[in-house]
């Protein structure tokens, strides 16, 4: 009697425990992954950008000269990156200026003399990166773009003279590899000039387009 009594505790104890809410809780602990998805990763090539800051290249454009027409203008640029966004350059360039239309009209007056009429500027700008950002050529190749401003100071001779110049203007920076950039630039040379009897500001469009090298 006394073993039917304690066969029947023992089960009663069991079936309790077996009910319990922590037992049902452990056997549910471990997630089931219903879903094995299968990825295929692409490969990642790094981008082929050396990490030189100096750029050194020439340029050749039109440049308008106010009352003087418009000229081929070469010239050479170097820049130095202060980081991804911002960067300092130094430009030479050079052009011969055209005739006013005065001294077309005219047919023998001459107001400057053919060393007068050579132009060069220098000057010192610093640039921002406004739109940095990538150009795809085809499906396969992407090429590191960018967009920027640029301002500064320097000196114009033209005329006999040298003439203290302000520049501004935007370029669009196209990087072809590791070493080699293509530019598309436009500026404005804004200095005071007198040649034709009274003092003025002329504006002196400039539109050009390089190469420039990485070092």
């Amino acid at each position: 009697m006394e073993n039917r009594t304690g066969h029947f505790f023992l089960a009663s104890v069991l079936l309790i425990v077996s009910l319990m809410p922590g037992t049902a809780r452990a056997e549910t602990d471990t997630p089931i992954q219903v879903i094995n998805p299968s990825l295929e990763r692409e490969p990642v090539k790094p981008a082929r950008i050396d990490t030189e800051n100096f750029e050194l290249g020439v340029y050749v454009g039109t440049l308008s000269i106010e009352d003087f027409g418009t000229s081929t203008v070469t010239g050479a640029r170097l820049a130095y990156h202060f980081s991804e966004d911002f960067f300092a350059e130094a430009v030479y360039g050079q052009a011969t200026a055209g005739d006013t239309s005065f001294e077309r009209l005219s047919g023998s007056v001459q107001l400057l003399t053919d060393a007068e009429r050579d132009l060069s500027y220098y000057n010192i700008s610093f640039g921002f990166n406004i739109l940095p950002g990538e150009a795809f050529v085809g499906s396969g190749r992407a090429f590191y773009t960018a967009l920027y401003l640029v301002a500064g100071t320097g000196s114009t001779k033209f005329g006999g003279d040298k003439r203290h110049t302000l520049n501004m203007g935007f370029g669009y920076r196209f990087i072809f590899n590791d070493w080699l950039a293509g530019h598309l630039d436009a500026r404005d040379h804004i200095f005071d000039i007198d040649l034709l009897g009274s003092n003025k500001t002329s504006h002196n469009l400039e539109v050009s387009t390089g190469l420039t090298l990485f070092f």
